[in-house]
């Protein structure tokens, strides 16, 4: 866990200060009057004792009850705008640095996302902007608020008797060094119990995601050991901060009691010797409880600022984390593409020293078929990311019509990309939603155009909403195909100069499949087409298969050159069919089956 950044906090503080200073500036006129109503009542208690009852002048017992009850309506209507104010001020601060984290949040690279759990983003963005209140709501208010009336209430406290203020003040200043090293301590508690909360969350959200995971291997014991020992963590932080919190309010009390005691000795022996009359010791002892109170409050409210000051400091971790879009800043717009890619001397890693790609270099022209064919591990999807400029070569460049991916304004050239993955993601919306995600705005003929495409109106037309069923979380309401599918039908919409397709059809049945091979041929005409499959007739068409192993480009060809070579490629294709592609020999004539048994082509 990060270190507490005091002055990061505070940067982020004055920020959220100066950027609500109207609300601010109003509730602090609004808390001075009302803290000014409410030293009223207790000054009309030595007017009460000393001059109406002390000297019999009942007249004057009106005037000052209706003093008193213009005071009070005051004080309580402050306290309602104040309210009004500053808690709305708050909310909206609170909405809008939830917006502000998300939205640099989602400008982060790849590399992060790929190394922070989704919970802990999502701690980020929720929880650690609610502090926010404490400081621009009603908490920083009543704060300054707080330590005003006690400022007040001790100066009217020497006025009344020096020597028992002076006494309570040395009380109070150990009060205060005792409020710093409580506050000192609680700080770190309260910036890893967000730490905590977020991991707990995290992996929270990974066992409600994969429940079906879950429930298949009987994983409910594992998940619920794995996540009471999260919650048992935040427990014993929860713990430790009631402990330190309740230390400081039974310090409060204690030091309240030292004061009491003070009172009855040096107020009782004033009192007798005539330094004081009863009026002012019963004024006294108002003052006090309005000196003593605001303390309580500095304490509570404190902890909640110390909360808040850890929150806004995890916040400014991510907001100063370096977005694509800073450094897209000074980059030319990027107006077309014609699509021609090329890999130039490209080496690429993940873990420093651990090689993924080695020295690759090929060119995909603009409107052709690049198919990457290979074992597990051997490259194809880090190409594919280095292609959809998730992630920059280490050595060598990356080319689209001669200009290196990473000179092109991020924004500009992956609005020229579509993408059809192996596990697409379906938000929780409409198929409509789903399949215009790519083009906002598209017409409803453009989308049932696409869908057409990809042949999802062959499924839709049977729900009985039609493109306006919801397929739920993931897209959990449709089959792998339907998913499949919509996705195939979202990238069409896009229209991508650069189409990628990372086991477009491994989703479908052998019906499916067929049918959508033709959408997907008409896909691809036009466009520089990347294709990664397992199921190598999908990719026979390509105008060039490039075969990797431990990240080395083995072969490269069409289809039926790399069958006649007898390598790699070869290899692949007679484990994945077997018999029905096997090798025989006619006299005169060499020949190879490569597709069903009645298909037989000269080599």
């Amino acid at each position: 866990m990060a270190k507490y950044d005091k002055s990061r906090a505070w940067k982020e503080a004055r920020e959220l200060v100066r950027e609500h200073r109207r609300s601010l500036s109003i509730g602090l006129a609004l808390m001075v009057v009302n803290r000014l109503a409410g030293l009223v009542l207790p000054w009309t208690s030595k007017f009460l004792i000393d001059n109406i009852i002390g000297k019999h002048q009942a007249r004057l017992l009106m005037p000052l009850a209706a003093i008193a009850v213009v005071a009070t309506l005051v004080q309580a209507g402050t306290s309602f705008a104040l309210s009004q104010v500053v808690s709305v001020a708050a909310q909206l601060a609170i909405t809008n640095m939830r917006k502000r984290v998300q939205a640099h949040v989602l400008r982060l690279p790849i590399s992060y996302f790929d190394s922070t759990k989704t919970g802990v983003l999502i701690s980020r963005i929720m929880t650690d902007a609610e502090g926010v209140r404490n400081l621009v709501g009603t908490g920083l208010i009543q704060l300054l608020g707080s330590i005003m009336t006690a400022a007040m209430a001790v100066a009217v406290l020497f006025y009344l008797n020096w020597k028992l203020t002076g006494a309570t003040l040395i009380v109070l200043i150990v009060f205060g060094a005792m409020m710093t090293i409580a506050f000192k301590k609680l700080r770190p508690l309260f910036r890893e119990r967000g730490a905590i909360n977020a991991d707990v969350t995290g992996r929270l959200t990974e066992t409600i995601g994969g429940v079906r995971l879950v429930k298949v291997y009987v994983a409910e014991p594992r998940e619920r050991l794995v996540f009471a020992r999260g919650v048992h963590k935040l427990f014993r932080n929860v713990a430790q901060t009631i402990t330190g919190t309740s230390a400081v309010g039974a310090g409060t009390a204690v030091i309240t009691g030292v004061i009491g005691v003070l009172m009855i000795i040096i107020g009782g022996r004033s009192i007798i010797a005539g330094t004081m009359s009863l009026g002012d010791f019963v004024m006294y002892v108002f003052f006090v409880g309005l000196m003593a109170a605001p303390l309580v409050q500095i304490a509570s409210i404190g902890t909640q600022v110390s909360e808040a000051f850890a929150g806004l400091d995890r916040i400014r971790e991510v907001r100063e984390m370096a977005t694509e879009d800073e450094a897209d800043a000074t980059k030319a717009p990027l107006r077309d593409i014609e699509g021609r890619v090329e890999f130039q001397d490209v080496s690429f890693e993940y873990t420093p020293g651990v090689e993924v790609l080695k020295h690759i270099s090929f060119v995909a022209p603009e409107g052709s078929t690049t198919a990457l064919v290979g074992s597990s591990g051997s490259g194809k999807s880090t190409m594919i990311g280095l292609v959809m400029a998730f992630n920059h070569p280490k050595h060598g460049r990356v080319l689209v019509d001669g200009r290196d991916v990473a000179t092109l304004r991020l924004r500009d050239y992956r609005s020229r990309v579509g993408v059809v993955m192996q596990d697409n993601f379906l938000f929780d919306g409409t198929i409509r939603e789903n399949i215009a995600f790519s083009k906002p705005g598209a017409t409803d003929a453009e989308i049932r155009a696409a869908a057409h495409v990809a042949h999802c109106d062959e499924f839709v037309d049977h729900f009985e909403k039609g493109y306006d069923t919801v397929v739920g979380e993931r897209g959990v309401k449709l089959s792998g195909g339907q998913r499949q599918r919509v996705a195939i039908a979202r990238a069409v919409l896009a229209d991508p100069r650069i189409l990628i397709l990372d086991e477009a059809t491994s989703s479908l049945d052998s019906e499916s499949e067929a049918m959508i091979r033709d959408g997907l041929r008409s896909l691809r005409r036009g466009r520089t087409t990347f294709v990664i499959a397992h199921r190598l007739s999908t990719i026979e068409s390509a105008d060039q298969i490039l075969v990797l192993e431990n990240g080395e480009i083995v072969e490269r060809g069409t289809h039926h050159e790399l069958i006649g070579r007898a390598g790699r490629y070869r290899q692949l294709y007679e484990k994945q069919y077997g018999a029905e592609h096997d090798r025989f020999i006619n006299p005169g004539e060499d020949f190879l089956r490569v597709g069903p048994r009645d298909e037989v082509r000269k080599i």
